[in-house]
Order: structure tokens, then C-alpha cells, then sequence
């Protein structure tokens, strides 16, 4: 798993890099959670996410534990066999970004993707990602059982308050935040960080 996240990391793509751009994620972030592409030679496994966006799965001391992988091309990708977001097969649903899990106070944000997770990191959250509400675990409730508050970051739309709705279920300090227009990224892109910081504030109040 090493030697696959080195090589897709290495392998990363100008086309690749303006779609984390535009995502709010520069070199600085794409850098640290070691963010690459398939490239040409997809290792063993990895043949069809070639040219896809891979996202390594870290855990605390920073090794890779999985690889999930996003389709950059802006088609339907039902029609093209494929999800916009893949995983390995069997592989098992897990957390994204444990080592915040460890690193946090008493509080720590959960958010609905990897990509948004990146995003709240970078303005200074301690957070976790996961890709939906059909793969919270009874394993996450443990993980996050012992913060005081857990702000939920689900996207505005049905299937986000469904993985907001799932969480706060499971968890008595949790509480959702209120995206109105656009997800964690897109919020972050039209307004920076203050327009995210200003909503914990409100729905803190």
C-alpha cells in the first residue's frame, strides 16, 4: 500500500491539481494527505481507477491503510461502469483522517467525504471524513464517543441528512450544522473560512 500511494502521489496531474484547486485544496494540502493519481501502471487491483484521483486512507502515524478513488471525468459514470467515488472490493468502511481522532480536544467535526474533511483541517478544525451514512459502523460511535461535541457536517441535500440524521442517532453529543446552499468545499470556495467558522458560531449559540 505504501509503494501504490508513493507512486499515485508522484503520479499526480495538472488536470488533477485543478480539481483540487478548485476544491479549495492547493499543493501544501494535496502534499500532506499524499493525494495522487493511477496512473498508467495501476497496481495490482487498481486497473480500473486508472487516471482517477487516488485518496489514501492514513492512520496515526501517518501509513497508508487503504486507497479510495475519485473518477475526474465529467461523464456518467453509471454509464461508464464505475462510481464517482470507488473503493477496492471487500474492502472494509473505515474513517478518514483517525489521526484527528487522537490529536483532537474535546471536540472534533465529521464530515460527508474526504474531500470536505481536508477542506476543515485546512482552516484549522480537528475533523473526520466518511464517504455516506450507509457506511457509519458501530466502531465510528466508539471512536468519537468520548468528545464532548460533535459537529456533523452533512451535505444540503437528502442523502446529507441522512448521514447527519445517522450520527446524531448515535451519538447524544452530536449536533448537525446547518449547510444552507453548498457542501463543506463549495462554502469554503465562495467565501473562505469565515462564512464555515460563522456557522459553528451560530449553531453554537
Amino acid at each position: 500500500m505504501e509503494e501504490a500511494t508513493s507512486a499515485y502521489q508522484a503520479a499526480l496531474t495538472p488536470d488533477a491539481a485543478r480539481y483540487l484547486l478548485d476544491r479549495g485544496i492547493g499543493r501544501e494540502e494535496a502534499v500532506t494527505h499524499r493525494l495522487g493519481v493511477v496512473g498508467e501502471r495501476p497496481f495490482p487491483g487498481h486497473e480500473r481507477f486508472r487516471g482517477m484521483l487516488a485518496i489514501p486512507y492514513l492512520d496515526r502515524l501517518g501509513k497508508p491503510l487503504t486507497i479510495r478513488f475519485r473518477c475526474l471525468e465529467d461523464h456518467d459514470h453509471r454509464a461508464a461502469f464505475h462510481g464517482k467515488y470507488n473503493t477496492v472490493k471487500d474492502d472494509p468502511p473505515r474513517m478518514y483522517g483517525v489521526a484527528d481522532v487522537h490529536q483532537a480536544g474535546d471536540t472534533i467535526d465529521v464530515t460527508e467525504g474526504e474531500l470536505d474533511r481536508i477542506v476543515l483541517k485546512k482552516i484549522g478544525l480537528h475533523a473526520v471524513g466518511l464517504p455516506g451514512a450507509s457506511l457509519w459502523q458501530p466502531r465510528h460511535r466508539r471512536m468519537l464517543a468520548g468528545f464532548n461535541r460533535v459537529r456533523v457536517w452533512g451535505d444540503p441535500d437528502d442523502a446529507g441528512s441522512e448521514f447527519t440524521a445517522r450520527i446524531c442517532r448515535a451519538l447524544r453529543s452530536a449536533k448537525g450544522m446547518r449547510l444552507r446552499d453548498a457542501d463543506v468545499s463549495d462554502t469554503y470556495k465562495q467565501g473562505g473560512a469565515q462564512p464555515l467558522l460563522e456557522l459553528i458560531k451560530e449553531t453554537e449559540q
